[in-house]
């Protein structure tokens, strides 16, 4: 029998939108042994070719835009003018690895006199497993799939068992294009199918989603003593010093959690607020937020979607359940929102915020930001700091060597400072401690990718 993936609209019902087939064992052992048969080839097309042949790619992708963003919205919840935003931004770094590549893994001179030349050569690793999660599906493709192709990997891709329908679409438009066979294959199916291509022969394993589920790859990858670039959970700090105008940094804290329902790896998932500006804080937050609309995603006047599933409420319930039972405050919102048929949560602010509770401890896929107050620069500082993840972070203060300070000292990938935007595909991206390791995007994102030879001639 065969097994299906089934897709549902989780703001409509549950309505089932389509049907994938799970990849059979045989289907996925056949996909690899392809993609290891085409990586020497196109390892040797060389990175100039390979991207002419990504290019018309790029360009139905983008033709197809409108469409792409209509299946994100009916398969993960996400509000229209979102799932637009999202796949405009996907579009953008798809467009930035195809004019960039070349020159981000062009060969570097170390040493050069009169008879002898030392040079850096960027080698691909050969076959990848690209996995990746629901949350932004179409961007995960071109984060996880696109790099690797420009570089010279042949790629087994696996989409979120949550959205197949974008991965048939993905694939659909993949295979319209003179690709040589085997250097992208796509297989379908949970967690399984992605431990089973793991465990394969394959020479790379490149990962975005929760902190469990990679540190499972995470072993697989020692066993066979390969690469992994893992990008992971997050629970990313706001810091909010007393010399800021809260007219400006409210407005960033809304957008910085509650995007995508407040589903997304490396959203501001704790805010830390000086003492002095507290109240005023969570009184002019609690206001934005009662202004937002929650409902239909397709609706233009829709602020906030669904959550992708039942599963996610049920998880994000039983978190604020025991922050309430340990004493937090609920300032607005804490439970599902059942008026709307779907996975639909309220959106919630937290006081009274304590570090044995689960909304601090855990990572908090959803719209739920709980809200703590600090006195000293230094307690600021820890309470960061005080997470399994290091994803991202950002600081509020008028004070220029004191947000530097601080930025210094906060154990995260990234952090931003004041109105900053690191999101530029130049830049890289990746966590401390259990958010990952290794990084996207820009050059050192290409690096990642490749083995580095160093090739010495006289």
């Amino acid at each position: 029998m065969v097994r299906e993936l089934v897709s549902t609209n989780p703001a409509k019902g549950y309505a089932v939108l389509g049907k994938v087939a799970v990849s059979s064992d045989s289907e996925i052992e056949r996909k690899i042994a392809m993609a290891n048969k085409a990586k020497l080839a196109w390892k040797e097309l060389g990175i100039r070719k390979r991207i002419a042949l990504l290019k018309p790619i790029y360009e139905e992708f983008a033709s197809k835009k409108d469409e792409l963003a209509v299946l994100t919205t009916d398969e993960i919840g996400k509000p229209l003018s979102e799932s637009r935003a999202e796949i405009e931004s996907a579009l953008f770094k798809f467009s930035w690895a195809l004019e960039n590549g070349e020159q981000s893994l062009a060969d570097e001179i170390t040493m050069k006199d009169g008879t002898a030349l030392n040079r850096i050569v960027y080698e691909p690793f050969g076959t990848a497993a690209v996995i990746v999660p629901w949350n932004f599906p179409f961007t995960m493709f071109v984060w996880g799939v696109i790099p690797n192709l420009v570089a010279g990997n042949t790629v087994i891709f696996k989409i979120s068992e949550e959205c197949p329908l974008m991965g048939k679409f993905i694939e659909d438009v993949m295979n319209r294009h003179k690709l040589p066979q085997g250097v992208f294959s796509e297989v379908y199916g949970a967690s399984d199918v992605g431990k089973k291509i793991a465990e394969a022969a394959v020479n790379l394993i490149w990962f975005t989603g929760s902190t469990k589920v990679g540190r499972l790859l995470y072993e697989i990858v020692a066993r066979k003593f390969i690469k992994a670039v893992l990008e992971m959970g997050g629970s990313s700090p706001a810091v909010i010093f007393e010399d800021v105008d809260l007219n400006e940094v409210v407005p960033m804290l809304y957008g910085g959690r509650f995007l995508n329902c407040g589903q997304v790896c490396d959203a501001l998932k704790r805010v830390i607020v000086h003492e002095s500006l507290f109240n005023e804080t969570v009184d002019k937050l609690t206001a934005l937020v009662k202004t937002k609309v929650v409902g239909d995603p397709t609706d233009e006047k829709t602020d906030i979607g669904s959550l992708v599933a039942k599963r996610q409420v049920d998880l994000l319930n039983d978190q604020v359940a025991d922050a309430i039972k340990k004493g937090a405050t609920v300032v607005t919102g804490g439970k599902p929102l059942t008026t709307l048929d779907g996975a639909f949560y309220e959106p919630t602010i937290l006081t009274n915020v304590t570090r044995n509770m689960r909304v601090w401890k855990e990572e908090v896929f959803g719209p739920v930001l709980p809200i703590v107050p600090f006195k000293t620069e230094e307690e600021a500082i820890e309470l960061a700091n005080d997470t399994l993840y290091g994803l991202g972070a950002r600081i509020f203060s008028k004070d220029a060597t004191r947000a530097q300070r601080v930025a210094s000292r906060i154990d995260a990938g990234t952090v931003e400072i004041n109105n900053g935007d690191r999101w530029h595909p130049c830049n890289p991206f990746g966590g401390y401690k259990q958010s990952g390791m290794g990084r996207d995007h820009g050059v050192a994102g290409f690096r990642e990718l490749c083995q580095i030879k160093l090739i010495a001639e006289k």
